[in-house]
């Protein structure tokens, strides 16, 4: 992880003369997207369309930076230092709500990925939401979506926001460490994290977002999550390039869904998979269920987005009427990638 925050910061130094709101990319047609922690498995069409060298070819140039956390990475863009974001959609939801025009240009998925995993000496006395009260949850930062989801999960089951803690616990080594020493007694995060605890026996998940069956029971309906997401004024103003970027990601998408976990992970750098493969396997064939195929948003996924956030955040419910959720993703330019 220290790596990817040096590439980040290296990235954004470079970046700053080619803001998203500025002028457009050179010749070259260089992007610079900002991926919420690109390690994780959520959000493994990023790296992964580098690695089968979908942006070149489509003739684009695509720095891939990473934040450890959506809301950090969102932040990155709205100040103009990347072009977009590989994160959540329901960051569009919740920033149209603070007067902010963002879009998802491609979906990935239509579910979250996530799954609340308690620490195994803690599972007999947390086994649902309904026993948050008096417990610290680990999130990956405040404002993040696994805040978001965590807040909704506690009140859609009458737990009161007071009555438990949100811990800024990070992903990857930093979350496994707080599971192991008590700084939390459970929380949300993905794999491959999940993944690590389960198999070492450290951690149990009792709510499971990586399926759409699960995350209906969790959430009452389908929750679009990872994509990638730009200012509507960058959109506009950069169609071609937005097209191509789809054009790459619906062809990474549609290969994931044509391959194994196995061939999958063969694709990915070294130091994705770690030092067990065989784990980073298991991850990806846990996750994989949850990527599209086209890039397409879901009918019913955003209006449901809109609901669960509006059960908790006070700038989504005071704003919930007058949100036009049309204008948080686009289907302009993955309706038009071409099928082969």
């Amino acid at each position: 992880m220290k790596k990817h925050l040096a590439l980040a910061a290296a990235g954004l130094v470079l970046a700053g003369a080619t803001g998203c709101s500025g002028s457009a990319p050179s010749a070259s047609e260089q992007v610079k997207i900002m991926v919420g922690g690109i390690d994780k498995v959520i959000y493994l069409p990023a790296k992964l369309s580098e690695q089968l060298g979908n942006f070149t070819q489509e003739g684009l140039n695509v720095q891939l930076l990473t934040e450890p956390a959506g809301a950090q990475a969102e932040n990155v863009m709205l100040s103009g230092d990347v072009h977009g974001v590989v994160g959540f959609y329901d960051h569009s939801v919740d920033l149209q709500a603070k007067g902010k025009c963002v879009k998802s240009v491609v979906q990935f998925a239509d579910v979250p990925g996530e799954v609340e995993i308690v620490a195994a000496d803690k599972a007999g006395a947390i086994t649902g939401p309904q026993d948050f009260a008096g417990k610290k949850l680990g999130i990956t930062s405040p404002g993040s979506s696994t805040d978001f989801l965590t807040q909704y999960l506690a009140v859609k089951h009458g737990v009161a926001p007071e009555s438990y803690t949100r811990v800024k616990a990070g992903a990857g080594a930093t979350f496994i460490s707080a599971i192991e020493n008590g700084g939390i007694d459970a929380g949300m995060t993905t794999d491959p994290t999940a993944a690590q605890l389960v198999t070492t026996g450290k951690g149990k998940v009792f709510i499971d977002m990586r399926t759409k069956e699960g995350t209906r029971a969790a959430l009452g309906g389908l929750y679009p999550a990872s994509s990638l997401y730009m200012t509507c004024e960058w959109v506009d103003g950069h169609k071609e390039i937005a097209q191509k970027l789809a054009n790459a990601f619906v062809r990474t998408l549609r290969w994931i869904n044509a391959h194994s976990a196995q061939e999958i992970a063969d694709k990915m750098p070294a130091e994705f998979k770690g030092a067990d493969e065989t784990l980073y396997v298991k991850a990806v064939n846990d996750s994989k269920g949850m990527f599209t195929d086209d890039g397409i948003m879901p009918e019913d996924g955003p209006k449901n987005v809109l609901e669960v956030l509006s059960a908790f955040s006070p700038d989504v419910k005071a704003k919930k009427d007058q949100i036009d959720l049309s204008k948080t993703f686009t289907t302009e330019f993955t309706s038009k990638v071409p099928q082969s």
